[in-house]
């Protein structure tokens, strides 16, 4: 048979991930904006004492700062999926990257807490969002194979970055006081906007490649093939257009996609985060406090933030490589539900550490678990919805995961300076963090594995960036070639028209010879050349 209608989707196939080329610039860029979103809550901690004395507040006031950074990384992730969905990836990271500079720069200048919520943490905390999911969906575009060692490499800059912004912090808070650490760290934030600049979109490549095609066949089709050519030719582009317009309803890209909320997996996924936020973030952020109350020099206090950063540098890429194992990634869910359970035992088991060196222990296997469970979580989703609605999913549940955020560092806070006891604030956090694991681990097992050998598997191509053009251009070849296959009937069918027009153009020789000879032929109808089939026959008077 004869090629269909370019425009029917019959074009080159879509750009599949590379795993590699490009795409190492843009893990590179996901590594630092995942450094600053993730690091940068944690690393101002080491401030909180000056604000403190300066603004006259409690425990629970100054940890508002960081909950608010978070809150905003995560609550306003259905706003970064509609504008990435709107205006792509760059100009989103670009806008968000000056965003989180200013914040800073601004919060320098502040004379009260309300004013640091507002610059330090709404303003900061919107800039970093709109760097940090982007990234995330560039991520998952240009890495498929290696996705999960991706997903671990690029984890690595929150450890790589709290074990430098938190020393750095210190010596900036000496030297300058906490208004020129705050003024130096907004200037340091314009880097986002540099990363946000080598987010390339991968299907520019791909663009080009079908217009190219498309051209050509354009030309091929005007090549002169009978008398009767410029009648099919015409009849032809009145049906390209006709489907063309038929078809434009469907291309429209949805800003955001609640049918996530139908897949079992995604509710449970959900669920578990939602829990596991209430007490993962809490003892990083009461950490350096807690050390110096405990009589630990200020100095040593923030240098337990970089054993744990040190420890999480070597956890991530080597759980990502683990991940990816063919005989592991079915299971990565179950992994992600052992990493937890291993951070929430650590922090049960260390709430009694009075003394530096418990300090030191409980920061080193912190590190191992803190890092397995930041490279896997992006990983688990993507596994889960496919990278089709990555883009639509990560940002709903960011949104859930605000409210979260938003209750367990604060409500910690006024523990604090409710009880004076650190030792339960860490029993807490370690039961929120091992109750995520459990329910994960159960309800996965229950739910999706029972479902799994009643429902066909996934149609969710994981190879896909998620709301990319791409995606659509597969989307638009599948349709086509349903189309194309309710259209091949015996007669008056104009695209078999065009199609033995030019099988005509190029065979004519073999047809004239009476190549599939023997085979009988209707009125008016001449056969194709592969064989007798009426489905594959078309008018004579075409030609």
């Amino acid at each position: 048979m004869g090629r269909p209608d370019p425009e029917e989707g019959q074009l080159p196939a879509p750009v599949k991930p590379p795993d590699g080329g490009w795409g190492w610039i843009v893990l590179f860029g996901c590594f630092v904006i995942t450094g600053f979103s993730y690091a940068f809550p944690k690393a101002v901690s080491v401030y909180f004492k000056e604000l403190m004395k300066d603004f006259h507040v409690g425990y629970s006031d100054t940890a508002w700062i960081s909950s608010i950074m978070l809150a905003m990384l995560y609550g306003t992730g259905p706003v970064c999926s509609i504008m990435v969905n709107q205006f792509g990836c760059r100009p989103v990271m670009l806008i968000g990257g000056l965003l989180a500079s200013a914040g800073m720069i601004l919060a320098s200048f502040t004379t009260n807490i309300i004013e640091l919520y507002l610059t330090a943490g709404v303003l900061t905390g919107l800039g970093m969002a709109l760097n940090f999911q982007p990234s995330l969906i560039m991520l998952g575009t240009y890495f498929d194979k290696r996705r999960p060692l991706a997903n671990g490499l690029a984890a690595a800059g929150s450890p790589v970055f709290l074990s430098s912004l938190s020393p750095l912090g210190q010596v900036l808070l000496e030297k300058f006081g906490w208004r020129g650490g705050f003024l130096i760290m907004g200037g340091l934030l314009l880097n986002c906007c540099t990363c946000g600049a080598v987010m390339r979109p991968l299907d520019m490549g791909m663009k080009r490649k079908m217009g190219k095609a498309q051209d050509k066949y354009e030309a091929k089709e005007m090549l002169p093939i009978g008398g009767k050519s410029e009648e099919g030719i015409s009849t032809t582009d009145g049906t390209k257009k006709a489907k063309k317009a038929k078809k434009k309803p469907k291309k429209g890209k949805k800003l955001l996609d609640f049918s996530i909320f139908s897949n079992r997996g995604f509710i449970i996924y959900t669920i578990s985060k939602f829990i596991l936020v209430l007490g993962l973030f809490v003892p990083p952020i009461l950490l350096v406090n807690y050390a110096k109350d405990t009589g630990v020099p200020d100095t040593e206090a923030a240098f337990l933030l970089s054993i744990i950063g040190f420890i999480d540098i070597f956890a991530r890429p080597a759980c990502g490589m683990v991940a990816g194992l063919k005989w592991v990634r079915p299971h990565v869910a179950y992994l992600f539900s052992f990493s937890m359970l291993f951070n929430g035992l650590t922090d049960i088991c260390s709430a009694r550490a009075s003394n530096y060196t418990g300090l030191v222990i409980f920061c080193v296997f912190f590190g191992i678990s803190y890092g397995m469970v930041g490279a896997l979580q992006f990983e688990v989703l993507m596994a889960i919805v496919g990278s089709q609605k990555f883009s639509s999913a990560i940002g709903l549940v960011l949104l859930i995961e605000a409210f979260a955020v938003l209750i367990g560092p604060p409500s910690a806070g006024r523990l604090v300076d409710a009880l004076k006891n650190y030792e339960v604030i860490f029993y807490l956090a370690g039961s929120e963090v091992v109750l995520s694991a459990l329910f994960l681990a159960v309800a996965s097992y229950c739910c999706l594995n029972r479902g799994k050998k009643k429902e066909p598997p996934s149609e969710n191509n994981p190879s896909a960036g998620g709301g990319s053009d791409t995606e659509e251009a597969e989307s638009d070849v599948q349709e086509a070639e349903e189309h194309s296959s309710d259209n091949h009937q015996p007669a008056h069918s104009t695209e078999n028209a065009m199609v033995a027009a030019n099988e005509e153009a190029n065979h004519v020789g073999e047809e004239q010879s009476g190549e599939g000879g023997g085979c009988p032929t209707g009125d008016g109808e001449v056969l194709a050349r592969d064989g007798c089939n009426a489905d594959q026959t078309v008018e004579r008077d075409s030609f």
